[in-house]
């Protein structure tokens, strides 16, 4: 589950409860993630405005390319999996997957392309970014506002997958319900266990699209 000892639902209490509630409530279950912040339920709260205030200004299918692309690059199979299932909202899977290859489908514009791969960049090297790729942004429409943005979001990103990658989260969203050579072609990081497809229980697969 983690690498580090996690609290069950009934172990917890005062500030750790009120999370995992506020968890279940808008899941309908616990995810894995959220119980490696058992030990400092704060953070999450923080972390829950943090995240909320980034994507609020900026358009869901731009908030989704960023996050994916800063995911993606960060090698997180979990946000990799939550994020390129919120993209087929917006992109096929086969699009998706061709994303995860490294490729851009006519779907994405050459604007979101130049934006991915700068979100890429920022999660991967921010000390890289000089002010001609800034320049770069701006030349496809971007304004200054929505360029700080797009940072936010990638180093935003950076954050949340360097702790649960760093303490062995295993991903848990309903795989059963998502196209198998999609969720391989999203492992970029740690593997999936697709033995655990089956059992999956049903609660979760209404919770697939709601992700963090």
């Amino acid at each position: 589950m983690a690498f580090i000892e996690t609290l069950s639902e009934p172990e917890v209490d005062g500030d750790a409860r009120a999370m995992y509630e506020r968890q279940r409530a808008h899941y309908g279950y616990v995810p894995n993630y959220a119980k490696v912040f058992c030990h400092r339920p704060e953070v999450m709260r923080l972390w829950a405005q943090l995240l909320a205030g980034i994507r609020r200004p900026m358009d869901k299918r731009r908030f989704e390319l960023v996050t994916f692309a800063a995911a993606h690059a960060l090698r997180s199979t979990l946000c990799s999996l939550a994020h390129g299932k919120a993209l087929t909202e917006f992109l096929s899977a086969d699009d998706v997957r061709q994303l995860a290859r490294g490729r851009v489908p006519n779907s994405v514009t050459l604007a979101e392309a130049a934006m991915m791969h700068f979100a890429r960049r920022v999660a991967l090297d921010a000390s890289t970014i000089t002010r001609q790729d800034v320049a770069h942004l701006r030349s496809h429409g971007f304004g200054d506002e929505e360029i700080f943005d797009i940072v936010a979001a990638a180093a935003g990103r950076a954050f949340f997958t360097k702790v649960i990658e760093s303490l062995g989260v295993e991903a848990d969203v309903p795989f059963r319900t998502m196209d198998a050579e999609l969720a391989e072609s999203l492992a970029v990081g740690r593997p999936i266990d697709f033995a655990k497809r089956a059992r999956r229980v049903a609660p979760q697969a209404a919770a697939l699209d709601r992700v963090s």
